[in-house]
């Protein structure tokens, strides 16, 4: 990173858009770790440039976009001079790909160019990105956007992100970078690769870049130890996820059972000893329920830096969700209705996810549900070896009988829901679809458990509150924060 002090709090990454520029921006500048969600930025860009970019921001990072002729491009296809009509649909952008074509590499690297360089505009405070281990192809150009930034640190769980800090190593001295794709299928020996070399995006590109740090995002010691020892390059810290944190879940250890409720049963075995985190000599963080001045102290009191905290920071003014669904949590916390389920099957990817249960959206049992099923944004679809040898794509999540046409099963299709869409419709760039298409995607809002208690951050008399108050709430227990 760009400084040697830790911070003690690290905004968490949530969602697609969530932890968007303006609240890692909010959270950077009073002094601690702010984080962009990297999750489907190209995507995001393209619609905000559709929604006619209010503001201005989009095009004025773009302005500064060093690689010649691609900022044009991009608003040439996507930009909507005051915004697109509500019933019109999104133009699509391409799909994921192992060989992204160059207007889908010139996309992903300058979409995440523009969300950490908005993120960073105006102070020098530490900025980071987050990233999913699962969805693999974006990652390598997604990476040098961010480099090309500045991007301070780098954040990555999901899986086991053994190459990255490798590839970031490799990015830094300006070579060009491959990774191995996980594909359902492969034969004993058989590799298949992505791949991105910044000389032929950029000849005239820089040679070298600053090199960001690296945070592993974890959920057990083993996990810690393969890449405190293993990883292809230097790991800076260790996020220690437990399973009341937001998003995707780890899978509990051992034979799974669910709960009454249906959700996956935690024992002791999910319990991190965090003395074997402490004796692999890195920085490390705790996540999951830590947003309280309380838990700040027993984390700092158990050796660790500090804390990542993302449900208190996804319903302050600044982050990326939609107002209405914003109240409409703020408003269930407060009558001490706000409730989480640990979906086990909704997630494509086969990890538990949190789903809140709001009315009107995808997460409310007693709700609308879409009768159409559809990948069209395909972050979280799944390589697989065709009988041919060559690569495809599958996604649980779309229909079902495509899915099982490529391979997959009826009983693994049950109960799927199209995450991507979801997140996006969260941050109000849902895709407008007709009567016969489903109608409009509906919202798939996802937080921890602290969602229950998130209207304590509300000052009396308030409706909203900002980044900076959950920042001086946390930090009000600890004496050396105000001289950090």
């Amino acid at each position: 990173m760009q400084t040697t002090r830790l911070p003690i709090i690290i905004q968490g990454g949530m969602g697609a858009g969530v932890s968007d520029w303006r609240l890692a921006r909010a959270v950077s500048t009073t002094g601690q770790l702010g984080v962009v969600s990297g999750t489907a930025l190209d995507a995001i860009l393209a619609r905000r440039l559709q929604m006619g970019d209010p503001g201005g921001h989009i095009r004025r990072a773009l302005d500064h976009f060093p690689v010649p002729g691609v900022a044009a491009r991009i608003l040439d296809r996507y930009f909507v001079p005051g915004g697109k009509a509500a019933s019109a649909p999104f133009k699509s952008k391409p799909l994921p790909s192992e060989s992204p074509s160059k207007a889908a590499t010139e996309l992903l690297v300058a979409s995440n160019f523009v969300e950490v360089f908005l993120a960073k505009e105006g102070h020098d405070g530490l900025v980071g990105i987050n990233f999913l281990e699962k969805i693999q192809v974006p990652t390598l150009p997604s990476l040098y956007g961010a480099m090309l930034a500045g991007v301070s640190c780098v954040l990555m769980g999901a899986g086991i992100p053994r190459a990255i800090p490798g590839v970031i190593d490799q990015l830094a001295r300006g070579e060009g970078v491959e990774l191995a794709l996980d594909v359902q299928g492969a034969l004993k020996g058989e590799t298949f690769t992505t791949r991105f070399d910044p000389a032929a995006f950029w000849p005239e590109g820089p040679r070298t870049l600053a090199r960001p740090a690296f945070y592993a995002i974890i959920a057990s010691v083993t996990l810690g130890v393969v890449m405190a020892r293993k990883a292809s390059g230097r790991v800076d810290g260790l996020i220690i996820e437990g399973p009341t944190a937001g998003g995707h879940n780890a899978p509990p250890r051992g034979p799974q059972s669910l709960s009454i409720k249906g959700e996956p049963i935690y024992g002791e075995r999910d319990a991190v000893d965090l003395e074997a985190i402490r004796a692999l000599g890195l920085p490390f963080w705790l996540a999951g329920s830590y947003a309280s001045p309380a838990q700040i102290a027993n984390a700092l009191e158990a050796g660790a830096a500090g804390v990542q905290v993302g449900t208190a920071f996804a319903y302050c003014e600044e982050s990326g969700l939609d107002a209405t669904l914003k109240q409409q949590v703020l408003a269930l916390s407060r009558a001490g209705r706000a409730e989480v389920f640990t979906d086990p099957v909704a997630s494509p990817t086969g990890f538990p996810f949190k789903v809140v249960r709001v009315p009107g959206t995808l997460g409310d049992p007693e709700g609308p549900r879409r009768t159409h099923r559809l990948c069209d944004l395909g972050y979280l679809r799944q390589a697989y070896r065709k009988p041919d040898g060559s690569l495809g794509w599958r996604c649980s999540a779309e229909p079902v009988d495509d899915y099982v046409a490529k391979g997959g099963t009826p009983e693994d299709a049950a109960g799927r829901m199209c995450l991507c869409n979801g997140l996006t419709a969260n941050i109000g760039l849902g895709q407008a679809r007709s009567e016969a298409e489903g109608g409009p995607e509906l919202p798939l809002l996802t937080s921890g458990d602290d969602v229950a208690t998130v209207a304590r951050f509300l000052k009396p008399g308030a409706a909203t509150y900002r980044a900076a108050d959950v920042v001086e709430n946390l930090l009000s227990g600890v004496p050396a924060a105000a001289g950090a």
